[in-house]
């Protein structure tokens, strides 16, 4: 019998760290809110840098402590942002359905972001968020977010931070990939740290 190394104690806290990207004004500041205080937070207030909010919750029995982290989405500040990303389990893309630059954008957002990820793959936890379906001059239509998505193999969700219209649930995919790729991780790193080296041949004896 090959001994098993010690599994991942599934009552044991994790701490997540999930990110969310996108240009400036298409709501990431509401959308957290709105997920971690239940409130439609309407203040337009940019956010400078990062700001983060945490959000216990359970996926798959695990008690999940998500630290979220909300980035500003001006452009003279990517370069401070992309800083923020190291570490990251997670990683949300949002837009405006009103805003057509906005989704044009996620490619750069996405590109950017996995380029600093060092060193993961393209199949980085990842969902996008199109924010403000309760307005009603959407410029975005849903067939071309879906067809980037599928193409990139990333889940969609169309969100409201106004109406709190799916935003739970895509939080909850996420970390629920987030949770998946960690557990993934660590049990990689257990097996790594059990495999026995193979001995050197023995030296032959003197006689």
């Amino acid at each position: 019998l090959v001994p098993q190394g010690p599994s991942m104690d599934a009552s044991k806290k994790v701490d997540l760290k999930i990110i969310i990207i996108g240009a400036l004004g298409v709501g990431k500041t509401s959308l957290l809110h709105q997920y971690v205080h239940k409130t439609f937070y309407e203040d337009y207030r940019t956010t400078l840098g990062a700001s983060i909010l945490t959000k216990v919750l359970a996926v798959d029995n695990t008690p999940l402590k998500l630290q979220i982290w909300d980035t500003g989405g001006q452009e003279r500040f990517r370069s401070m942002v992309s800083t923020f990303y190291k570490g990251s389990d997670g990683c949300m893309l949002a837009f405006d359905v009103t805003d057509r630059e906005s989704f044009e954008s996620l490619d750069n957002w996405r590109d950017d972001f996995l380029e600093k990820v060092i060193p993961r793959e393209q199949d980085f936890p990842m969902v996008v968020l199109g924010n403000k379906i309760d307005l009603c001059d959407r410029q975005v239509p849903k067939e071309i977010v879906s067809a980037w998505c599928k193409e990139k193999d990333i889940p969609y969700f169309e969100v409201s931070a106004k109406n709190n219209i799916n935003i739970a649930e895509a939080f909850e995919t996420l970390a629920k990939q987030a949770l998946s790729t960690y557990k993934g991780i660590f049990e990689s790193y257990l097996t790594d740290s059990i495999k026995l080296t193979p001995n050197d041949k023995p030296k032959k004896s003197c006689c």
